[in-house]
């Protein structure tokens, strides 16, 4: 599956061409203008923006139409972007998902699509103001930036008072920009702070700007000096962060289904259904309300309601928002018959999708009757296609070790291996799988819970569960099994001979007798999908499309439902042998002896219709950050979600419906870790579409991924812990630039003295002050400690000191030079940054601004050709 990009709209005129674009909505003149793609992620507060967004899936495309409102645009503009949403769906048949935006309060999937932060911008055209040039060097301006997983920057007073101890600010002064990380930050606030700064100085300044970055203000004095140059002293304490308002799961759990219609110029709005909602209830010739608690409003457009009905939506929604008292910043998302968004579905009980199969083929059936068809696949596959792993949840082909303990008195006590795969539901065991995966030793933990076992039991259980992690050096992924409710590679790695007795224990100081007569449902095909339970030894309980074992003190009977595969049969043939020892006996139904009715209690109405199989249940992963420290269970929703969400010091939820992951980060702290399974039973209970509490969780730690796992992401690099940066790391990387003297020159370009800045305006770009090209000073191959830093990419670092009076080389001793034949301080590969304006003009045909806004490769090639590369 790819990701989409986000586009700013086309003109109204040029909707027949491809639409993926962003647009700012002009209502004087009544159309819409398009933004440059460098430009996507700012947004000016006084005006309305349209987002066209595609995502290209196995299925086709599924389109996004968002209207984002700034808090200072006008009710016309804002009227004119829900009217240009409103046509924009109808020239595209209906089937875009519509949302409605308000600046501060965006939806999680409208962050994603601004991987790099989203800045909102004084100014715009309905208000009156003037767009802020930020191209321009003559910037002053302070950024508060907020967000762990999507970051936004508010552009705030620029005063210390603005500050507190929990955020990143960020203060752009054009050719600097000096990131302030507050004592109470953690890393991944200040690393997305960084990838944002890193965005303004590559997108907005093409690359000629520095970054200097204050992690403790004692240790970086020069950029404090810059810092109360600009703001002045700081008098009194800084304050403590303002905790973000979310919604917490509770809350989002208290879904509620509205019928809404006109009736005599009166909104009415008539509830019908609380959680869990069905599918059923959505009826096609009306329009339909769903209320997420108040956090988030779902408009349902019938595919038979009128066209009045559907323009009506968003003014409906507001209305409706208005008159149950909730914010004006509620998120609106409107939907479509047919055409209904994943966030939407997953607020029901069950949403079926007809004609459609699971994955890679699967068809899942939840009737009694029905019978899940079981596929066949070559396991061989599953290490070169991950996502094979992750549809089949196979973490390998489970040829690995497997070791069993039953917890006995508290602890673990080894189960014989000639009874491995046999489970009783009084008892608690714990599974050890070992496998090798390119050459490396990976272990799997099963903790098995039986229906019947004591709280004691269930708690000690989990308790060895850490003790034996903790022996194999915290690598093992975890997994919480509720009896009856078996992964699929739990089945695997027993070989088809997975037995699960309703009661009972495997204690052999178990006093209890065995019932004298008892009923088994084999189901499966093969050594990897089969299992059998007990049920109750009634007639009732017999399906004519499965295979049942009846043991008895005389005889073991294996009945055989009309419904049932050669294959089926065979299996429970190698099951039948280990849950008796009697003699066997093949019966087929329609054919049973009297002896077989009068062990079951005498005949008695069963399921005996036909295999059939029903509409698939799809389910779209999702991935969330989870929370409850505050004592609120809060989820924030990662959209679009790929390995690089994963932070270190998170703990994260991955929800693939039947299964639920929690990814434990190495750094994450100890407090989450120890309630990571906590927050994952809390999800399911307040999960709205009522979910099966005995749903599978598997503790997942950071490097120790399964496939099962990492097949869910669209590419997952192994060695990305490894390989890949902290954030100390890129910090480092900007440089050493310990001297404040590397950028004093840059203080009146920027216009920090405010003596001057009272007289005099600063040096706009292009001036003779900016032109000039600074000295090269290589950066040291070892690592800074210093905690001041500054990068710059496209152009040689900023100095005190140029080589001659302006900084310029004639082209002489630039052109077609070695290294060592080039003048001492300059850049070996930056030789066209020292040629002076006119040289460059004449040379290039341009002037160094539009050269470096030109894509990399075409300025290397440009330079090859004048022998300046």
């Amino acid at each position: 599956m790819s990701r989409g990009l986000p586009s700013l709209c086309l003109e109204h005129n040029s909707w027949s061409g491809s639409i993926k674009e962003l647009c700012l909505t002009c209502w004087g003149k009544m159309k819409m203008v398009p933004i440059p793609e460098k430009a996507y992620g700012g947004f000016f507060e006084g005006d309305c923006y349209i987002i066209l967004y595609n995502k290209k899936t196995s299925n086709g495309f599924i389109t996004d139409l968002h209207y984002w409102i700034g808090k200072d645009s006008t009710q016309d503009e804002q009227g004119a972007a829900a009217f240009y949403v409103t046509q924009m769906d109808d020239m595209l048949g209906g089937s875009p998902v519509q949302h409605r935006e308000v600046e501060g309060h965006e939806s999680e999937a409208f962050k994603s699509y601004f991987k790099s932060g989203i800045i909102y911008k004084k100014g715009g055209v309905a208000s009156g103001f003037k767009h802020v040039e930020t191209n321009m060097y003559n910037i002053r301006r302070l950024l508060h930036v907020k967000g762990k997983k999507h970051v936004s920057a508010t552009e705030v007073e620029l005063s210390w008072d603005s500050f507190n101890k929990g955020d990143v600010f960020l203060l752009d002064l054009g050719k600097v920009l000096i990131q302030w990380n507050g004592p109470d930050c953690n890393i991944a606030e200040k690393s997305r702070g960084l990838a944002l700064a890193r965005s303004i100085r590559d997108d907005e300044r093409g690359g000629r700007a520095q970054i200097g970055i204050i992690d403790n203000e004692k240790d970086s004095p020069d950029l404090m000096q810059i810092m109360k140059t600009v703001l002045g002293e700081r008098r009194g304490a800084l304050g403590a962060a303002t905790p973000d308002e979310k919604a917490d799961e509770l809350q989002k759990a208290n879904v509620r289904l509205y019928h809404v219609y006109e009736k005599d110029d009166n909104l009415v709005v008539q509830e019908i259904a609380t959680r869990p909602l069905t599918q059923d209830l959505l009826q096609h010739e009306d329009c339909h309300i769903l209320d997420q608690g108040g956090f988030k409003i779902y408009v349902w457009r019938g595919k038979d309601s009128s066209k009045e009905e559907k323009r009506a939506a968003f003014s409906r929604a507001v209305g409706f928002i208005q008159a149950k008292g909730y914010s004006a910043t509620t998120n609106v998302e409107v939907v479509n018959d047919g055409a209904e968004s994943a966030m939407f579905k997953q607020l029901f009980k069950r949403w079926t999708e007809k004609e459609e199969t699971q994955g890679l083929g699967k068809v899942y059936t939840t009737s009694k009757i029905a019978k899940v068809e079981q596929v066949k696949f070559d396991v061989s596959q599953l290490h070169a296609r991950p996502e094979l792993a992750a549809e089949q949840r196979m973490a390998d082909d489970a040829s690995g070790k497997v070791e069993v303990w039953r917890i006995e008195d508290l602890h673990m006590q080894p189960v014989d291996p000639r009874t491995y795969g046999q489970f009783y539901g009084g008892d608690c065991y714990l599974v050890l799988y070992t496998y090798l995966t390119s050459g490396r030793t990976h272990y799997i933990i099963y903790m098995w819970q039986g229906r019947h076992a004591s709280v004691d039991e269930i708690t000690a259980c989990a308790f060895n569960a850490v003790e034996l992690d903790k022996k194999y050096g915290n690598e093992p992924v975890q997994v919480r099994v509720t009896m009856g409710r078996e992964p699929q590679h739990f089945l695997a790695i027993f070989k088809g001979s997975l037995i699960i007795y309703e009661g009972g224990t495997s204690r052999t100081q178990n006093n209890e007798p065995e019932p004298v007569v008892r009923l088994f449902q084999v189901r499966g095909t093969d050594e990897i999908n089969t299992k059998t339970i007990e049920v109750p030894a009634r007639a009732s309980s017999l399906n004519s499309n499965d295979v049942f074992l009846l043991t008895t003190n005389q005889v073991c009977y294996l009945w055989c439902g009309k419904g049932c595969s050669g294959d089926e049969r065979e299996m429970a043939k190698i099951v039948a042998n280990i849950v008796s020892k009697r003699d066997k006996q093949t019966v087929l139904e329609g054919q049973e002896p009297v002896e077989f009715w009068a062990a079951l209690g005498g005949k008695a109405p069963y399921a005996s219709d036909k295999r059939f199989q029903e509409p698939t249940v799809r389910y779209q992963p999702r991935l969330f950050e989870c929370s409850n420290q505050t004592g609120r269970f809060i989820m924030t929703e990662v959209v679009g979600f790929c390995q690089d969400d994963l932070d270190e010091d998170d703990v994260m939820l991955l929800d693939t419906w039947e299964e639920i992951f929690l990814w434990i980060g190495k750094t994450s702290n100890t407090y989450e870790r120890n309630e990571a399974i906590s927050s994952a039973k809390d999800y399911l209970k307040t999960h709205p579409a009522g979910r099966d509490l005995a749903t599978p969780i598997i503790m997942v730690k950071q490097g120790y991924e399964p496939l099962t796992f990492t097949g869910w992401f669209s590419a997952w690099d192994p060695y990305k812990w490894s390989d890949g940066k902290s954030y100390e790391e890129m910090k480092n990387s900007l440089g050493d630039v310990s001297a404040i003297s590397e950028i004093a020159v840059d203080l009146n370009n920027a216009n920090l003295n405010k003596r001057n800045a009272d007289s005099k305006p600063a040096s706009p770009a292009g001036s003779r002050t900016e032109r000039t090209s600074p000295a090269y000073k290589p950066h040291p191959k070892s690592n800074v400690n210093s905690t001041s830093n500054y990068q710059n990419n496209n152009a040689p670092s900023v100095v005190s000191a140029v080589t001659n009076g302006n900084g310029a080389y004639p082209r002489e001793v630039l052109i077609n030079k070695t290294v060592d034949e080039l003048p001492e301080g300059v850049d070996p590969a930056k030789k066209e940054y020292y040629l002076s304006d006119a040289d460059f003009h004449d040379i290039f045909g341009r002037s160094k601004d539009e050269f470096y806004q030109m894509p990399r490769w075409k300025q290397q090639n440009e330079k090859k050709q004048h022998g300046l590369f």
